[in-house]
């Protein structure tokens, strides 16, 4: 697979040199390819694409999916006939096969269902290459005095993650090792179901070059740096599965005094942006297509929040992911990134299904997003947050104060922002409860920052 990889690469830094329309030359054509791919394999896009004309090559004549549809027709939407959801759902019981091919030639991943659905994907090698392709082409922008520290630490990647399950944080990283053994050994995964205590210890004792994990672990690790029981020098900090407030970006730089490299992404697509260093998600646009729409689905302009986003991964042919409504409101970016990537650039504001929604003291219903609650929190001495809707007006609060902060006035001080922002949005008569209980990790290991009433 490596020449492969070297190939993708070559091809996405030329695309890229050629300028935008280069760009949308391949993304075309391979839009078109695998509609027809997916029409001639697939029973499901068969049904989904009848009446389309050929080479279709525009995202938008093309109906809208999701997880819910596609699951429930999961062996009509393989376009390989031998993978099936029993079979699929048998390889993932089993957590011993994490990273190891199903069938002997994919990699099956999972998520952890905290949008209501778990979801099972399934990738071959040649998704996989894109994947680390597109890594290569955009780099971690590191200057010689990380490429220093890299070098000293051996290269050596620490994921902070679930410890179990065929999670893509834990998936991946065992096929790596499973393939490339001297890989394996530079690579380390330290679970979250161990204590603070012991997940320091880990860190120290491997002394990782690199860290990654989800935004509300890294917070964690952050404050334990910041009091000196975490003693390591990353040059990189990869935080992933979170919205990355411009806050939490800046601690975790001043903490680990290392690159913040956000990434974007998701288990339909794992390669859908690169993060820079302004903060903004560039999509790899010739290999994905990234459409921000409003609620009914129609296009909504650059510089403009979005309702949801729909994508098309261009490169998974097992199973095709084609305009599939991922849930997350984006902004693109109305002009060129200071960064110097001429790829369109996003930022995201959360998932619209995170949105919490009250009852407004005129009658009506006003939503609010994660990002104003994420930004509103940003108060001194709190090192992570969860807001859980038990009633229609009642918001429990979990927080976890840093180290040698004072809670009460933690509680306080945070007690008082949420009750400004919703007094902004008409919702003060929202009764605020301060919970007992910390914030809680979802099963993959995520700490979700908004937790919804559930839904009828």
């Amino acid at each position: 697979m490596g020449e492969s990889i070297r190939r993708l690469a070559r091809d996405m830094r030329r695309a890229v040199r050629e300028g935008p329309e280069a760009i949308a030359r391949r993304r075309r054509a391979r839009l078109a390819e695998l509609v027809e791919h997916a029409r001639a394999h697939s029973p499901y896009y068969r049904e989904l694409y009848h009446g389309l004309p050929e080479g279709a090559d525009d995202p938008e004549l093309l109906p809208v999916t999701g997880k819910k549809a596609l699951m429930a027709r999961f062996d009509d939407w393989a376009t390989d006939r031998e993978v099936t959801r029993e079979r699929v759902e048998a390889f993932v019981a089993d957590p011993d096969l994490v990273g190891h091919r199903f069938l002997g030639r994919y990699l099956v991943t999972t998520t952890t269902g905290t949008s209501g659905q778990r979801g099972l994907f399934v990738q071959d090698d040649h998704c996989l290459a894109v994947h680390t392709a597109t890594g290569l082409r955009t780099g971690a922008g590191l200057s010689a005095r990380d490429v220093l520290r890299t070098l000293a630490r051996a290269g050596r990647t620490a994921v902070v993650t679930a410890p179990r399950g065929h999670f893509a944080t834990l998936a991946g990283p065992a096929r790596a090792a499973l393939d490339r053994p001297w890989l394996g050994r530079l690579m380390r995964v330290v679970p979250t179901d161990q204590s603070l205590e012991s997940m320091v210890d880990e860190l120290n004792r491997f002394d990782p070059a690199s860290v990654a994990g989800f935004v509300g672990l890294l917070t964690l690790l952050a404050g334990e740096q910041e009091a000196g029981r975490l003693r390591i020098r990353p040059a990189l900090v990869i935080p992933g599965g979170e919205t990355l407030s411009p806050q939490a970006r800046e601690r975790l730089a001043t903490a680990f005094g290392a690159k913040v490299r956000a990434a974007y992404a998701c288990g339909e697509c794992g390669f859908l942006t690169s993060g820079c260093r302004e903060g903004w998600y560039h999509v790899n646009s010739d290999w994905v297509v990234l459409e921000p729409v409003d609620a009914d689905h129609r296009p909504v302009p650059p510089g403009q929040l979005s309702h949801t986003v729909l994508i098309s991964n261009l490169a998974n042919r097992v199973q095709p992911i084609l305009r599939y409504d991922l849930g997350d409101s984006v902004l693109m970016r109305p002009d060129p990134c200071p960064c110097g990537n001429a790829l369109p650039a996003v930022q995201v504001q959360g998932r619209a299904a995170d949105l919490l929604t009250f009852p407004a003291e005129g009658g009506e219903r006003v939503g609010i997003s994660p990002m104003s609650f994420s930004t509103a929190l940003a108060v001194p001495g709190m090192d992570q947050f969860q807001l859980v809707q038990t009633a229609p007006t009642v918001l429990r609060v979990r927080l976890r104060a840093a180290g040698g902060a004072d809670a009460d006035q933690v509680w306080q001080a945070a007690r008082d922002r949420v009750v400004h922002l919703l007094t902004e949005h008409r919702a003060g008569h929202v009764t605020i409860e301060r919970a007992g209980e910390p914030p809680e990790q979802s099963a993959g290991g995520k700490y979700r920052k908004i937790i919804p009433l559930p839904g009828p």
